[in-house]
């Protein structure tokens, strides 16, 4: 299977680009002009078919070079990524999140309308969407309620996605993933600056260590099962949402002392006003029957692997 992946330089694409490789799929990796390179192939199967290519998702011109690749499925992972980068930068969140999807999934639409290319399309939305709603576990059928400009753009692109399955029957799916972790990870995100933060306060005998609001609950995946699904949704039913979720929560105090005990810091957390989100979700907790159902998909790695994991590969 020929495969573009629109982010292919970000955390989640670099995963997903070493899976589909591994495979056995040839991959476009569409990647931001002037990035740093990646290295892909390093353990990949011999013969690991790879090319790179500049892919601006603001750029009607670039899309169309991408998709001049013939691919016969998308992944589009292309965004402003964070909570945080996205309440920063509102209009560019929008812009890219959104707006970039709907130029994507109108160009692919574009082309199957004229008979050229008939790719299958899997836009990575957010299980942010959904927003607060309570302590139980969220279906596809819950409404989405954003709390944030980031979740609002996910929002957004996929009403741009849907459209244009609607109009078009372009083969769109939507995952809506849970959080996940995994090696790579940048310190925008929680469990690394848990880590970053741990290992601190051991080099430096401190007793406490600075964080945001402890009490939230997270589904917290490890990546290399959520490429997995991504990998598995390509040929799933086009015009649904699917979770990718493990089904289980822990709170955000809890994973903290987990990982201070991987660590092996004896250290109480000190709440920092500075690290806390302005309208967090306090339960968001996912159901991926819909999912299992529909690939057989199902989580591989258990959350205290994925915590070890982490914790070996950044060892001091």
């Amino acid at each position: 299977m020929r495969v573009l992946v629109t982010g292919a330089d970000g955390f989640v694409g670099r995963h997903l680009v070493r899976h589909l490789l591994e495979a056995g799929d040839e991959v476009a990796a569409g990647c931001r002009p002037g990035g740093p390179p990646v290295d892909w192939l390093r353990g990949a199967p011999a013969g690991a078919r790879l090319e790179v290519v500049p892919l601006e998702i603001t750029d009607d011109g670039s899309i169309a070079a991408a998709l001049d690749r013939s691919p016969e499925a998308i992944v589009h992972l292309a965004a402003v990524a964070s909570v945080r980068e996205s309440r920063e930068r509102p209009g560019e969140a929008w812009t890219v999140n959104a707006a970039g999807t709907a130029r994507l999934a109108s160009a692919a639409a574009a082309l199957r309308e004229s008979g050229r290319l008939d790719p299958a399309v899997l836009l990575i939305s957010s299980a942010e969407v959904y927003g607060a709603g309570g302590e139980a576990a969220r279906r596809e059928t819950d409404p989405a309620l954003p709390l944030s400009v980031y979740a609002a753009s996910k929002l957004g692109a996929e009403i741009a996605a849907l459209e244009a399955w609607r109009r078009t029957r372009l083969r769109m799916v939507i995952a809506r993933p849970f959080p996940h972790t995994g090696p790579g990870q940048t310190r925008d995100y929680v469990v690394p600056a848990f880590l970053a933060r741990l290992r601190t306060a051991r080099r430096e005998g401190a007793k406490t260590v600075p964080t945001g609001n402890l009490d939230p609950v997270r589904d917290l995946l490890d990546v290399r099962d959520v490429v997995a699904a991504y990998r598995l949704l390509l040929t799933a039913e086009p015009g649904e949402v699917y979770n990718v979720a493990r089904g289980q929560g822990v709170s955000l105090g809890e994973l903290f002392r987990r990982l201070a005990d991987l660590v092996g810091v004896d250290a109480e957390p000190w709440p920092e006003p500075s690290l806390a989100r302005r309208a967090d979700i306090p339960y968001l907790v996912g159901d991926a029957s819909k999912l299992r159902r529909a690939t057989g998909w199902a989580p591989t790695m258990s959350l205290e692997q994925t915590l070890q994991g982490l914790v070996d590969a950044e060892a001091d």
